[in-house]
Order: structure tokens, then sequence, then C-alpha cells
């Protein structure tokens, strides 16, 4: 019988199986580890959800039910809350370097005057020996810190203490106020007979008795500025400065009569001192008012019996011989003490005098102070 002779090519199993036999048994075989493939899953809607129902929970839910159900029942903490002006901050110079309110704030607007309405206090020679009088008073005062400028009209003799450096101004301020105001009837703008009608806005507290009066009463512009300056009443210097344009009018006015310090940055009552003047611009404004064509001659006389009739006695007048006259505007915050004269001597002599006084709350040693040093410069301007 024939040998039988085997086809490979109908046989695929049996030529695959030696094939394999024969590579694998005479070839090394390299064993690879298998490739892990990283499949991204899609975020599902249902996780968004999820995320935003946590968030809904942690900043809405959660604060509302401490608030409403859990603080409620715990006892109340002590918390120190700090009020912080990020404007003041980030502007430190606009609390006095303004001149103009826009949208509740203070800013700077750039204005130019030609020529400066007031006219500076022509000095000649200081009096030293006034001046160390003065001082040496004022060392046996520890606690107070005095700004003091005095001027002589004959011999143009000043004292310069302190006399340029900002002072809060207090009632003083209602100097300037009435200056605007008799401007303003000069011009034309309204008279003495006006009125102004007492609204609860208008109503300050601290000196002065027209806040306890009844409102929706007409009052005339005379009587408002009387009141203002003799008694120092805090709601009619508020009707009175509306009625001449407010706080930036004012500061307006000022800059254009050349003060460069005084300022009006609050309605009265200033209890906190913010309203800023120097004992030298006072005594400039009561210069401008006396001896220049700032005002009509018929606004001086009134201004001068306002001034003459100033209640509070207890400063410049109590250093002072019954004999001189005194024009002038006292103001008292407390901290703050002051006032602001023009004094004739018994022999006819005329000085400026402008005494304010930083001390303690409510301390004595202002007082006693300007009292003492109101009667050294009468005496030295006297002889």
């Amino acid at each position: 019988m024939p040998k039988q002779i085997y086809n490979y090519s109908y046989n695929t199993d049996l030529y695959t199986n030696m094939y394999e036999q024969y590579y694998f048994k005479n070839t090394p075989v390299k064993r690879l580890k298998p490739v892990s493939r990283k499949i991204k899953k899609k975020k599902s809607s249902n996780n968004i959800l999820l995320y935003l129902f946590i968030g809904i929970l942690m900043f809405y839910i959660l604060p509302f039910s401490f608030k409403s159900f859990v603080a409620g029942v715990l006892p109340p903490s002590k918390k120190v809350i700090l009020n912080v002006n990020y404007n003041q901050l980030m502007y430190p110079t606009r609390v006095y370097l303004n001149q103009d309110l826009f949208l509740g704030k203070f800013v700077i607007k750039e204005q130019k005057y030609k020529k400066p309405l007031m006219i500076d206090i022509k000095e000649s020679k200081e009096r030293i020996g006034l001046k160390k009088g003065l001082i040496a008073l004022s060392k046996q005062y520890p606690k107070i810190r005095p700004a003091i400028y005095v001027w002589e009209y004959d011999d143009k003799s000043f004292v310069n203490i302190n006399a340029d450096v900002a002072y809060p101004a207090a009632s003083i301020i209602k100097l300037p106020i009435l200056i605007e105001m008799f401007r303003d009837i000069d011009s034309g703008k309204f008279s003495l007979n006006d009125t102004m009608v007492l609204e609860d806005y208008y109503r300050a507290s601290g000196s002065g008795k027209l806040q306890y009066s009844q409102g929706g009463v007409a009052h005339t512009m005379d009587y408002l500025a009387r009141i203002m300056i003799q008694n120092s009443d805090n709601s009619s210097t508020n009707m009175i400065m509306s009625k001449i344009g407010g706080m930036p009018e004012m500061n307006r006015a000022m800059k254009s009569w050349g003060l460069k310090t005084t300022r009006i940055n609050e309605w009265l009552p200033d209890l906190k001192g913010t309203n800023i003047t120097t004992a030298r611009e006072m005594a400039k404004m009561l210069y401008n008012i006396d001896s220049t064509s700032i005002l009509t001659n018929d606004s001086k006389r009134q201004i001068a019996d306002y001034l003459s009739h100033v209640k509070n006695n207890r400063l410049l007048q109590a250093g002072l011989p019954p004999q001189a006259i005194l024009l002038h505007k006292t103001g008292d915050i407390g901290f703050m003490l002051g006032d602001a004269g023009l004094v004739k001597t018994a022999n006819g002599k005329k000085y400026l005098v402008v005494i304010l006084v930083i001390r303690p709350y409510n301390n004595l040693q202002g007082k006693d102070f300007i009292v003492k040093a109101s009667d050294m410069i009468y005496k030295n301007m006297s002889y």
C-alpha cells in the first residue's frame, strides 16, 4: 500500500500546530503587559444638579436656618463691629481738601479766582513781651493747647502763637456764615425781612432754643441771624446755611475770600470738630467786616449789633473792664473752647484777638486761661 501523502493546504489546523510547536520551541517569547485604557466618563447632568443643590444648601438654606432657629436659642455673643470708611482710607485728604459736594461725596473742583475778595492783615513787628507773657501763662495750664492771634490797629503790631494751625471752629464758624448771608442780602438775593419755615430736618441739638419751637412756623432772616450769633442757635444756623447754598457754596465763598484753611464739613452741631479754622483767618474775617468794602455800611452796622449782644460773656468779655467794647463770637464743643473778637479800649485803641483752646472735655482750665489771657492782652494794648 503506497504511503499516503498529507496535504497541508487542506488541513490548516495541523499545519498551524506544527508551525507553532517549531517556532515557540526555538524562539524566545516576550510577553507584553496588557495596555489599560483610561476611559473618560462624561459628567452626567445628575452630578451638576447635585452640586447646585449642595451650593444652595450651604449658602442660603443653612445660614437662614441658623439665623432663624439656632441663633435664637443660643446666648447672644458680644461682637466688636468696626465701621471702616474705605473712601476715607483711599483718599484721606478729601476730609479737608475739598470745596464741592457731588453725589454725597466731597470732591475737589478746579476753581480760579483772579483776586481774593478779602484783604490780608498787614503786620509790622511782633509784640515779643506780650507773646512771652502769654506763653508763660499757658504753662500754668498744662492740660490745654492754645492758639492765639492778636493785632493792633495803630502800629499793626501782632502776636502769633499757633495762629496758622487748624483748630476745630465750633460755633465760631457761624461768623463766616453771617458774612455770606449779608453778602447775599447786599447783592439782592433776599432781605432781612424774608422768611424761612422751620422744618424738622433743620432742627439741631446743642445750643439754642429753636430746636424746641413749633414746626411749620415762618421766621424772618433777621431773627434767625440774631439768635444764631447772640444765642449760638444751631437750628437757625442750619436754616441760614441752607438759604445761602449749603456747605459747598459756603466753602466756595470762603475760598474766593482767600481763606486757605477754614472749611465747613458738617452741619451743626459739629460735635466732632470737623469744621476747622485758624486764629489768623478768624481775625482776617473780623478785620474785613470792620475795615474793608466787602459789605455795605448797613450790613456792617447790623452785624455789629449782633456781635455786640452775644450772651456768652464768660470768655474774652470776662477779662475786660466794663468800659471796653467787644464785638465777638464764641464757640464751645467740650474739647475745644474759643472766642474771636474786636476790642475797643477805654482810651480809643482797637485790636483784634482770637483765642482757641484745645482742652480735656469741659475742663475749666480752658476758660480760666482765656479770661486771664484777655486781661493780659487788654492791659498790654491799653498802654
